[in-house]
């Protein structure tokens, strides 16, 4: 019945709209996957209330060595994943740091997103793999302990990186 429906409004749509209407299907779909691949390895989802307060963790255990002048130069508030691109922050990179994320313990893991400010929580999370998150664009992954993070751009020539913070 829907799909008779999306055929029907497909239908009306002139040869060049349906080229929007691809990228926004195609879109869904990724999420979509995206979502039964977490949901297939046992991944349980949820919202963390006290989301700011988890954002700025991040930011003073992960850029804890990096002035806020150099923030500034680097413009970390557009993308806090600069301190690893503009090379402010030491770590491993591309697929060194997949190799890196894939080996470190991951029962438990917050997921936040540049420019969102909620957080949130997989919990089961020990099968998941870097090319898990290769759809997702600026994402940061870390432990509920703040001892590592894995970030995935959305630049092709930035990233991934893998830091894991020392003598903890």
């Amino acid at each position: 019945m829907i799909r008779t429906k999306i055929n029907q409004l497909l239908d009306k749509l002139p040869e060049e709209e349906l080229e929007n209407v691809y990228w926004s299907i195609k879109s869904i779909e990724e999420e979509y996957l995206y979502n039964k691949n977490l949901q297939d390895k046992g991944v349980v989802i949820s919202d963390i209330e006290d989301s700011e307060e988890l954002i700025k963790r991040w930011d003073r255990t992960f850029a804890k060595n990096i002035s806020d002048h150099v923030k500034r130069d680097i413009y970390y508030d557009q993308f806090r994943w600069h301190i690893f691109s503009y090379e402010k922050q030491e770590c491993l990179e591309e697929e060194a740091a997949r190799n890196a994320f894939n080996a470190v313990e991951k029962q438990d893991l917050y997921i936040m997103y540049q420019g969102v400010t909620s957080v949130l929580l997989y919990l089961n999370a020990s099968e998941l793999v870097a090319e898990n998150f290769d759809s997702q664009q600026d994402i940061y992954i870390f432990d509920k302990n703040f001892s590592w993070t894995y970030v995935n751009t959305h630049e092709s020539m930035c990233g991934p990186y893998f830091y894991k913070v020392e003598n903890r």
